[in-house]
């Protein structure tokens, strides 16, 4: 299990994160999404012993990384895919580490073919692609059979059978009782393989849910409205029995009188006619279906700065 536990870090004036706490338990993929900048991989790095925090901490089945007597066999790490030396090849990489580890070094051919690399084995790191770095980089983690794995934008360079790939192995070390920490800037790639979602932003969490929630919440159909009557247009559907209403921020082409709101759990001709009847005036109305893209950005933009709730905001 990882726990991260209120980190704060400023770096110079600048507070890169702000009491961040949350849990990748076991058994589980744990998804870490935010937008470039927002401090997730600070959090890794000081989860990881590489940088310090101003305060708070961070535990791999409840000790600090800096004091674990077999860093390599209790978490696998890939922060860096281009960590191999490049005149290296594959399988020497593989080797040196697990010598320097205490690790069997039969390990490297069981991992190489884990992640599709033992018909490469031989050539230069430094001739590889960006996704073959990946494999390598995973391969590596992998050593030492960790009960924790922690990483950063891993689907970066990957073509899809190398995504399909490691996605089947992050989901088959949570099917054995690992915790698996992936971070990723897109939430669509996170929502094929997270069990829970941590939604982050200028180093803060937004929203802590899991995938089956957020995609129940944010998935279905709904209308889309825009009106300079808020007020009417809640108090004409607030009787209305399994509408969900929330209002949406600002945009620039949203009229500067006006508010946006997505109405979920009504047809979209009895809400216009309820709407029609009560002489609400509507700049637009139509109905949509939201996409995980876009309920995410919703958040980020809608919510950055806010304390975490874990919820979407109803009004």
């Amino acid at each position: 299990m990882i726990v991260i536990d209120s980190l704060t870090k400023r770096f110079g004036s600048r507070k890169v994160l702000d009491c961040v706490s949350f849990t990748a338990r076991d058994g589980r993929v744990t998804g870490f999404v935010g937008p470039k900048g927002a401090g997730k991989s600070t959090t890794l790095r000081i989860a990881l012993g590489l940088v310090r925090p101003d305060s708070g901490r961070a535990l791999f089945d409840g000790q600090p990384f800096v004091r674990l007597s077999s860093p390599m066999r209790t978490v696998g790490a890939v922060l860096n895919p281009r960590n191999a030396h490049p005149a290296c090849n594959a399988k020497n990489h593989l080797l040196a580490l697990a010598a320097v580890n205490g690790i069997d070094q039969r390990r490297a051919n069981q991992v190489l073919e884990m992640v599709g690399l033992q018909s490469v084995a031989d050539r230069s790191t430094g001739s590889f692609s960006l996704g073959m770095s990946q494999r390598l980089a995973l391969a590596a983690a992998l050593l030492g059979d960790p009960r924790n794995m922690v990483l950063d934008d891993s689907f970066d360079g990957l073509d899809p059978e190398g995504a399909k790939r490691v996605r089947g192995i992050w989901r088959s070390l949570a099917s054995q009782g690992k915790a698996v920490l992936l971070s990723s800037r897109k939430i669509d790639e996170l929502a094929e393989i997270a069990d829970d979602l941590v939604i982050f932003a200028k180093g803060q969490i937004l929203e802590r849910t899991t995938v089956a929630r957020f995609i129940g919440e944010h998935s279905r159909d709904s209308i889309y409205a825009v009106t300079p009557q808020p007020d009417q247009l809640k108090a004409a559907l607030a009787t209305a029995a399994g509408i969900s209403i929330t209002r949406l921020p600002p945009d620039e082409n949203c009229p500067p009188d006006a508010a946006r709101f997505r109405i979920q759990g009504a047809p979209l001709a009895s809400t216009a006619s309820i709407l029609a009847q009560e002489g609400v005036v509507l700049y637009d109305f139509q109905q949509e279906e939201v996409s995980l893209e876009q309920a995410y950005k919703d958040i980020i933009h809608g919510r950055r700065g806010a304390r975490q709730s874990d919820s979407e905001a109803r009004l």
